[in-house]
């Protein structure tokens, strides 16, 4: 088998059994299944029980009551392991998670391999805010920076897709990501793709569906919405 020469951004990101690449980020929007509003409500914990005792109080209680997640569920935890399988082949399906400074209100975790000349890299990350007001806001700025994507429909309080393509040094990659806000709670998926062979990117089709199927897992480790594993 002859050596692949990779472009100097995509060997920023290495995994421990091969020299793996990848570069860019990215958004695109596509069909999602419906939230499951019960399991949406069960999963989400009151941080205050004083607000109940006061009927028809409106104002900073009613703010504080909007908190419905405290801290940010194991990421390595929110997909299963035959999604793991089926949208980076080759993958520990365990995860790695990424160090954070604060893991109550922030966590990451990526998977990704090298299968044959095929390369996929997939992160989830869960960000707790004080507030649903302060995670709206958070992930509107988000959607700002972005361009090109557009909404999820059903999937969590509000959810956004894009997809975009990267090419260096003639090496393409595609990349995918989904924002989803439920609560006080962002979702951000990240998924990207690259073929070191015929350096072309997988189609925009499958790496949007495969962040989508991954949002979807995620927000249901959440508690709060559908978790699937096909």
């Amino acid at each position: 088998m002859r050596s692949l020469p990779l472009p100097i951004a995509l060997t920023a990101r290495i995994s421990p059994v091969a020299v793996l690449a990848c570069a860019g980020w990215a958004l695109t929007s596509g069909p999602a299944a419906p939230s499951d509003t019960a399991g949406h409500q069960a999963g989400r914990q009151t941080t205050t029980q004083s607000a109940s005792g006061s009927s028809g109080s409106s104002g900073p209680s009613a703010t504080a009551a909007a908190k419905a997640y405290g801290t940010a569920p194991s990421p390595c935890a929110g997909v299963p392991a035959a999604t793991v399988k089926s949208l980076v082949p080759g993958a520990k399906t365990a995860g790695k998670e990424i160090p954070s400074t604060d893991t109550k209100v922030r966590r990451t975790c990526s998977w990704n391999a090298l299968q044959g000349y095929d390369y996929r890299w997939l992160d989830v990350s869960f960000e707790i805010s004080e507030s649903s007001q302060d995670a709206q806001q958070e992930y509107q700025d988000r959607v700002k920076e972005k361009s090109g994507g557009g909404a999820v429909p059903g999937l969590g309080d509000s959810a956004y897709s894009v997809v975009n393509l990267t090419t260096e040094d003639k090496q393409q990659t595609r990349e995918g990501v989904v924002m989803v806000r439920m609560s006080n709670a962002l979702v951000v998926v990240t998924y990207n793709g690259s073929n070191f062979e015929t350096k072309k990117a997988p189609g925009t089709d499958e790496i949007n569906k495969g962040a989508i199927q991954a949002a979807r897992a995620a927000v249901g480790a959440l508690g709060g919405g559908q978790s699937t594993s096909g």
